[in-house]
């Protein structure tokens, strides 16, 4: 078997963390949030929150990647820290859920703002074809890889930017908003409301870890992780903030609120419907990047699986410049029967409560790195341990009971997975 180049560079590490974080959770999260919550300061609030959870989490990983400079993310970490089982089950949830079902929901939001443009545009059978093009590109040589990861990231950053600013420039008038938090609104607030957004901001942030995905493949992972986690991640948090306040200066609430084109509705008010279709399009070229750095970090974690479990050996199969096709195809073919079978709103829900969940145990991995191996040497070392760890565990802990709780069909796909996954690994040790 063909040993996987390291040639992947910090830039492009930095891409795939911002690429993959900048999907449809921020063009879309807003509309689910503003059903049970409409004070602005609050929602504005929990995207801040949302970014602090982030960079916590970025700096968990990035000890743990120095640690335990491997591919495959939460299967690599789950795996030394805990127990195989563990990071069998971890790489379950990234096989079947964790890369697929945010793939599928972008690649749907994309084609949804394609079809403001062409009305009669199928969306599903779009979705797909989309998929399969952007897979593509990422079967033949990681030089093409990296080259249209870059490409398409850059131009996304630039996309919103521009977005942004001509949004501003051009609205004649903008929401009087309040951004104020006061006491009352507080308790005005239920816990699981919260609880909820919370879920739908995380997973807008997922994806600062994608970098972990490919540690193997990156030049100097142990210098380079750090930085391409913690620049990304901070970077995507002061974009999604100046976003939000965007969109709450120039759309009204009520006609964002259930609504999943955000961007679309933000765009009508500023250019006029007559000329907001330029706005859709751009969007859903940008998306392109998000579908890209998904199928480039989620075939890693197949990958490793492969190589560790000869019952999935297929998955760690490569081709000549070392990319793992295998891996890469069948997520495609996840991803297409995710789009075929399931509703937006759904995917995200039960793909970001396993996605955090998934998080969860790693961070708190970290804990069991110091206590076992206390005088092991990592090339980076977390600030201000162990606040990180314990701040980002208890909101991601609280966040999960809570939205659970209130999603009784999601915490049951949330079971399903993850039981499957233990019936897997049950069965790969028994042949």
């Amino acid at each position: 078997m063909n040993q996987p180049v390291s040639s992947f560079d910090r830039r492009t590490a930095t891409t795939i963390v911002i690429a993959n974080m900048i999907g449809t959770g921020v063009f879309t999260s807003l509309g689910f949030q503003l059903m049970d919550i409409t004070n602005p300061s609050i929602i504005l609030f929990l995207w801040i929150i949302g970014g602090v959870i982030a960079f916590c989490g970025a700096l968990c990983y990035a000890e743990l990647g120095s640690a335990y400079p491997r591919s495959g993310g939460e299967y690599n970490f789950l795996r030394e820290t805990y127990h195989p089982a563990a990071g069998f089950i971890s790489g379950w949830v990234s096989v079947t859920v964790g890369f697929s079902a945010p793939t599928a929901a972008v690649a749907m939001t994309a084609c949804a703002y394609l079809q403001t443009i062409f009305p009669h545009l199928p969306v599903k059978l779009t979705s797909i074809t989309l998929v399969v093009v952007v897979g593509s590109f990422h079967l033949a040589n990681r030089g093409y890889s990296a080259a249209f990861q870059q490409i398409m990231t850059f131009t996304k950053i630039i996309f919103i930017f521009l977005f942004m600013f001509l949004a501003w420039l051009v609205t004649s008038e903008y929401q009087l908003l309040s951004w104020d938090i006061t006491k009352d609104d507080i308790i005005s607030v239920e816990a699981s409301a919260v609880a909820v957004a919370l879920i739908f901001v995380n997973y807008a942030y997922t994806g600062w870890n994608a970098a972990t995905y490919l540690i193997g493949e990156m030049s100097n992972p142990k210098r380079d992780l750090p930085k391409a986690l913690l620049y990304g991640t901070g970077f995507v948090t002061l974009l999604y903030v100046f976003l939000h306040i965007t969109f709450l200066s120039i759309a009204p609430m009520d006609e964002m609120k259930g609504q999943v084109e955000i961007a679309g509705i933000v765009a009508d008010h500023a250019f006029g419907t007559e000329r907001s279709w330029f706005i859709s399009g751009m969007l859903s070229i940008l998306l392109v990047s998000t579908i890209s750095a998904m199928m480039i970090a989620g075939p890693r974690a197949m990958q490793v699986i492969g190589q560790d479990f000869p019952t999935f050996q297929l998955l760690a199969k490569t081709n000549r410049s070392g990319l793992p096709y295998v891996a890469i195809i069948i997520q495609m073919l996840i991803t297409i029967v995710l789009i075929v079978t399931s509703g937006f709103e759904q995917i995200i829900v039960f793909a970001g409560s396993l996605l955090a969940l998934n998080s969860l145990l790693t961070v708190i991995g970290v804990l069991v790195l110091r206590l076992r191996n206390p005088h092991q040497s990592t090339t980076f070392s977390m600030p201000l341990y162990p606040l990180p760890v314990l701040g980002y565990s208890l909101i991601i802990s609280a966040t999960l009971v809570y939205a659970l709780a209130s999603r009784p069909t999601e915490a049951a796909i949330v079971a399903a997975v993850i039981l499957s996954g233990a019936f897997v690994y049950k069965i790969s040790l028994s042949k």
